[in-house]
């Protein structure tokens, strides 16, 4: 993959209660909840309720929620907390097209600053099959406290001061497109840089990105030789996240990226050296010798 995605437990590919079961969560936003559970077996519907209401944006389908959570696993036989971001230390990032159901539907209308709280039964889960790699059997039912940080749309790009344009006719053309698209990039008849390449087209206002954060971004792949695209999160329908400076992507996007500031739209350009090696990586049709174009915006970190 370009992107790694910052995926936590169960991505698809106050006092709470539901159906006669309560479970207690005690605690304030932004920080690890303390969660008792009753005695006994959870209830079989699907319940979910805001114990904190945030303001801003809510939340669709088809929109990256980046969020604080504890999940648990819960069953007759008891209750297992299976993943924190807390004790990772880091938020993580739910692409709300890409969900189990029932946290589709714990995220749906939720608002930077929420608290929400969702009790999933298997059929709105991992179904009969489980997820064994997450630990989760068949007749698990998983319970999640969710801190809400931010709600990134489908449509969301850059935000700043445009510059002029770029006057080098070594380096490709980026052409506006309509918000939620991916920009047409014109690539020029030179031969590639052998150096990677880094241009602002748009300047943010936004923090400068930092070694180690999750960047949360909009990105468009091309092909120096023919200008095809290769992968995009405009047709992936949406906004994806990556941790930035550590080595988890490609060293042009290290490189790259750190030190831009939030809110910029970046065009890089990405010798193989820096990018898939003389490997390639042959899913996407890239080749060793390949130097790659990225059309970046900086939505956000964290």
């Amino acid at each position: 993959m370009v992107v790694v995605l910052a995926a936590p437990l169960a991505l698809s590919a106050g006092c709470w209660g539901g159906g006669g079961v309560d479970v207690t969560v005690r605690g304030d936003f932004g920080k690890l909840p303390e969660v008792k559970f009753p005695k006994g077996a959870p209830g079989d519907s699907l319940a979910v309720e805001t114990l904190k209401e945030g303001k801003g944006t809510a939340a669709r389908k088809g929109d990256l929620v980046v969020a604080d959570y504890v999940g648990y696993r819960w069953s007759k036989d008891g209750r297992k907390l299976l993943a924190s971001s807390y004790a990772k230390g880091q938020p993580g990032a739910f692409p709300t097209g890409q969900l189990v159901p029932g946290l589709v539907r714990a995220f749906e209308g939720a608002r930077a600053g929420s608290r929400v709280v969702a009790r999933i039964p298997p059929e709105d889960g991992f179904g009969d099959e489980g997820d064994p790699g997450h630990q989760v059997g068949a007749d698990d039912t998983l319970v999640y406290v969710l801190d809400v940080r931010a709600v990134y749309p489908r449509t969301a790009g850059p935000r700043g001061k445009k510059q002029a344009p770029l006057s080098d006719p070594g380096l490709p053309k980026v052409a506006e497109a309509p918000a939620g698209q991916a920009p047409v990039v014109t690539m020029p008849r030179a031969a590639a840089p052998k150096r990677l390449q880094v241009r602002t087209l748009v300047q943010g206002d936004g923090p400068a990105v930092r070694k180690g954060q999750l960047l949360v971004l909009q990105y468009g792949g091309y092909f120096w030789r023919d200008g095809k695209v290769f992968d995009s999160s405009w047709s992936a329908g949406h906004p994806k996240a990556a941790l930035i400076g550590t080595g988890q992507v490609m060293q042009g996007w290290d490189r790259g990226l750190v030190g831009q500031r939030v809110g910029s739209r970046v065009l890089l350009s990405v010798p193989p050296s820096l990018g898939y090696g003389a490997k390639g990586l042959t899913q996407f049709g890239i080749r060793g010798s390949d130097t790659l174009v990225f059309v970046v915006d900086l939505l956000g970190v964290h």
